[in-house]
């Protein structure tokens, strides 16, 4: 028998044990409802900076209404009596098309700000480690006499060294080149990394680049820093590192003395494909390496090699048969992984269920750590990454840049699911049956497995000059030949098939490389790429024709500006020369000071300079960075763009070969100084330096001859734009007549005799043949 006091225990506690079932049953309850939603929390995010969407539309509505007014004061001089126009009509003509030119390329260019986007990643909500798929990288370089193999070794490391699981990544390097130094430096390279993977993972090294991480003067050893054991490992890789240098060194050293013609065999090699497995020895801890091949694809004179986009088919084909990864990362050799996380953040995109299907690629600006404070040559491309990459990730995506990017394997498979036989996948795709089986194939422990143990012939076939002949390779599978620039055609093709793209810009550089640090590698590079952008403008590729079937309007018309952004060449080369030579002859181009349309004439140039300076300001940009992208963009396009203009010109019409010279990346300990103290380095071919010195001769004689003109007549404002636009040219392009008249060190403009007499009979023939025309028409 229970007493009262008990029974009221006994009810007490039972009362107490339904509360805590209650609690756990809540408890369990919220911690279900909280993982599940962890699952369902995004991977990434985009953000709308509604505030400069804002300002942009309205930038772009007064601009074009001040353009329309610009057009209706030019076509009301074609109503005007010929015998009381103040202008004769050639000069107004060229003027005029000059001005309509601008106006397109400037319609075109504001797709770009349209719409821009910025993304956030959350790399912590990815997967586990053993969940994450497969990785392959791959590494192209073609010379090592520019392409200096210290760096591309150091480059491979750096991707060695990843924050990603060692047994699924599997890196490629594609030696064009043929080079055994290369081969050599690799073999070098992988025994170096048993040392260097397991210092970065252990001390949690950020910077994984060997080269860029000693020589930092700081430890950087995060929470190490002051640990013994820390100073005293980096000091021993250090030494082991500076053994793999000087290992390097010497093997290239030994080469070129010896007089091996195979050194010199870029053009004409057969095909080398070799697995670098390298056993450890007793010193070294037992450490996983990623899966590691070198690759030299066979050259023959006779044939068509494609460069890069060449070169980058051939690694996807012998990938395919040995790792076979879903999605690749692709690496110029100067273009080392600054930072090991860039691996998770672009799989934050590439495994988001709402943006994964149609997702072709993860595209990580370009950034350069050799670049000076004031970066004289505009060498970071500012502009690209920070405002049209932006502005195009906010319709289908950035173009493909070249390097830097996660691309997903099957986007570049073209149309083979519709192929019902094996003979139809054959003549598309090529005759390896390894290849074909491959297409439908995922990546596992296992095929890799089976990849190292491929017959050498299958993957000798697939890096073989004649497999491609009959395919579709280079037309709708692979990266797309035709032009040098088969990045940008690459993706627009891609966005023509219906996959996008998307920019990630971490505040973290996770990519950084050499960028060009002198004017003629500055131009030459700039050749190259204008005249391969303007082979898609004028193929049947057009991005204005092919383009808005298939894609959005907006993103059509941004590939349109990238693609004829060369045309430049022909406005400024206009608007250097005619309106001068009228200033001297005393005719009047546009409105007097006291016309209500000279406001329009003001305000288009004066709108379109203070966008550009709030853009700069807005990315970090300064009043000086302002001013030298304004005067590279002059220089380029008076020289870079005309000769890529007619370069593309004369492919067109099949009176030249395409041709591709790699960027020299050796440094140049003098460049290098003259690029620190911003001092224009003017030791360049004649072909630049030439209009340079012509187009500033004839506005330094026209301002002055101006000037007096106009302080004898008193027509101060007639001539007032015309004034203003030669002072412009004249302000912002001082350097060169610095180069030209006051600096004395070995990077002026050396006035040589053939340089003298080409830049006085291109300047004299433009003027008195103009001129001429001036007064007759």
């Amino acid at each position: 028998m229970y007493c009262g006091h008990d029974l009221l225990s006994i009810i007490y506690f039972n009362e107490l044990e339904k509360e805590i079932e209650s609690l756990n049953l809540y408890t369990i309850g919220t911690w279900k409802e909280g993982r599940k939603m962890e699952e369902t929390l995004p991977l990434s995010v985009s953000h709308v900076n509604k505030s400069l969407v804002l300002t942009n539309r309205l930038y772009m509505l007064l601009h074009f209404t001040a353009l329309c007014f610009l057009v209706y004061y030019r076509l009301c001089f074609f109503f005007q009596d010929p015998q009381t126009r103040e202008a004769p009509l050639f000069p107004w003509l060229l003027v005029f098309a000059s001005e309509i030119i601008l106006s397109f390329i400037w319609i075109l260019d504001q797709a770009f700000r349209w719409h821009p986007i910025s993304r956030t990643v959350f790399p912590e909500r990815l997967p586990q480690d053993h969940n994450l798929p497969p990785l392959d990288v791959f590494i192209c370089t073609a010379d090592p006499t520019k392409e200096p193999t210290l760096d591309v070794m150091n480059t491979l490391l750096s991707a060695m060294a990843l924050d990603y699981p060692p047994e699924k990544l599997h890196l490629y390097v594609s030696d064009d080149g043929g080079s055994p130094v290369t081969l050599n430096a690799m073999k070098e390279a992988s025994k170096f990394a048993r040392w260097w993977l397991p210092f970065c993972t252990r001390y949690r090294i950020e910077c994984r680049c060997p080269k860029a991480y000693f020589s930092i003067s700081e430890s950087h050893g995060g929470d190490f820093d002051g640990s013994f054991e820390f100073l005293a490992d980096k000091k021993m890789i250090k030494e082991k590192y500076e053994a793999f240098e000087e290992g390097i060194k010497r093997v290239k050293e030994d080469q070129d003395n010896s007089g091996d013609t195979t050194v010199k065999r870029g053009q004409n090699h057969p095909p080398v494909i070799e697995v670098i497995q390298e056993n450890s020895c007793s010193e070294i801890e037992q450490v996983k390496l990623p899966f590691l091949v070198y690759v030299s694809r066979e050259k023959k004179p006779s044939q068509p090699h494609h460069f890069k986009a060449g070169a980058l088919n051939a690694l996807y084909r012998v990938s395919a048969v040995i790792s076979n990864a879903p999605y690749i990362l692709v690496l110029d050799c100067d273009m080392f992984c600054n930072s090991p996380a860039s691996a998770r953040q672009a799989l934050c995109f590439h495994l988001n269920p709402q943006i994964s299907p149609s997702l072709a690629f993860v595209q990580f600006p370009q950034k350069y750590h050799n670049i000076s404070k004031n970066d004289i040559y505009d060498s970071q491309h500012r502009s690209a990454y920070k405002v049209l990459w932006q502005g195009m990730d906010g319709l289908m995506g950035p173009v493909l840049s070249g390097t830097g990017f996660y691309m997903k394997r099957e986007s570049l498979y073209g149309n083979y699911k519709i192929k019902d036989t094996d003979l139809e996948l054959q003549q598309y795709v090529g005759k390896s049956n390894e290849f074909i089986k491959s297409l439908n194939q995922n990546c596992t422990t296992d095929s890799v497995t089976v990849g190292r143990t491929l017959p050498l012939k299958e993957t000798l076939l697939l890096a073989s000059c004649d497999y491609e002949i009959g395919t579709q390779w280079g037309k709708e599978v692979g990266f797309l030949y035709g032009t040098v620039c088969e990045d940008v055609h690459t993706g627009f093709i891609l966005n023509c098939n219906g996959w996008n793209s998307v920019l990630c810009d971490p505040p973290e550089a996770q990519f950084l490389g050499n960028s060009t640090t002198n004017l003629n590698d500055l131009l030459v590079q700039g050749t190259r790429w204008y005249c391969g952008l303007l082979d898609i403008g004028l193929s049947r590729f057009c991005p204005l024709i092919c383009g808005p079937l298939r894609m959005s309007l907006l993103q059509s018309l941004c590939y349109a500006q990238l693609t004829y952004f060369p045309l430049y060449c022909l406005p400024l080369w206009c608007l250097a020369i005619v309106p001068q030579l009228c200033l001297l002859s005393g005719i009047p181009l546009y409105p007097k000071v006291s016309d209500p349309f000279f406001f329009i004439f003001l305000f288009i140039p004066l709108s379109a300079l203070t966008k550009h300076l709030s853009e700069v300001l807005s990315t970090g940009g300064t009043f000086r960075k302002w001013i030298i992208e304004q005067r590279i963009w002059m220089i380029v396009s008076i020289t870079s763009h005309l000769y890529g203009c007619l370069d593309a010109i004369l492919k067109k019409f099949g009176l030249k070969d395409a041709s591709f010279l790699p960027t020299n990346k050796v440094e140049d300990e003098e460049q290098t100084r003259l690029y620190q103290m911003d001092k224009y380095d003017f030791r360049t071919s004649n072909m630049f330096l030439v209009p340079m010195v012509a187009l500033i001769t004839i506005n330094i004689s026209c301002f002055i001859g101006g000037i007096y003109r106009v302080v004898s007549v008193g027509n101060w404002d007639q001539m007032f734009m015309q004034l203003l636009l030669t002072s412009h040219i004249i302000v912002f392009n001082y350097p060169i007549i610095e180069g030209l008249l006051i600096r004395k060190d070995v990077g002026r403009i050396y006035p040589s005799l053939p340089l003298v007499i080409t830049s006085n009979i291109l300047a004299t023939t433009i003027t008195c043949t103009l001129y001429s025309l001036l007064k007759k028409v």
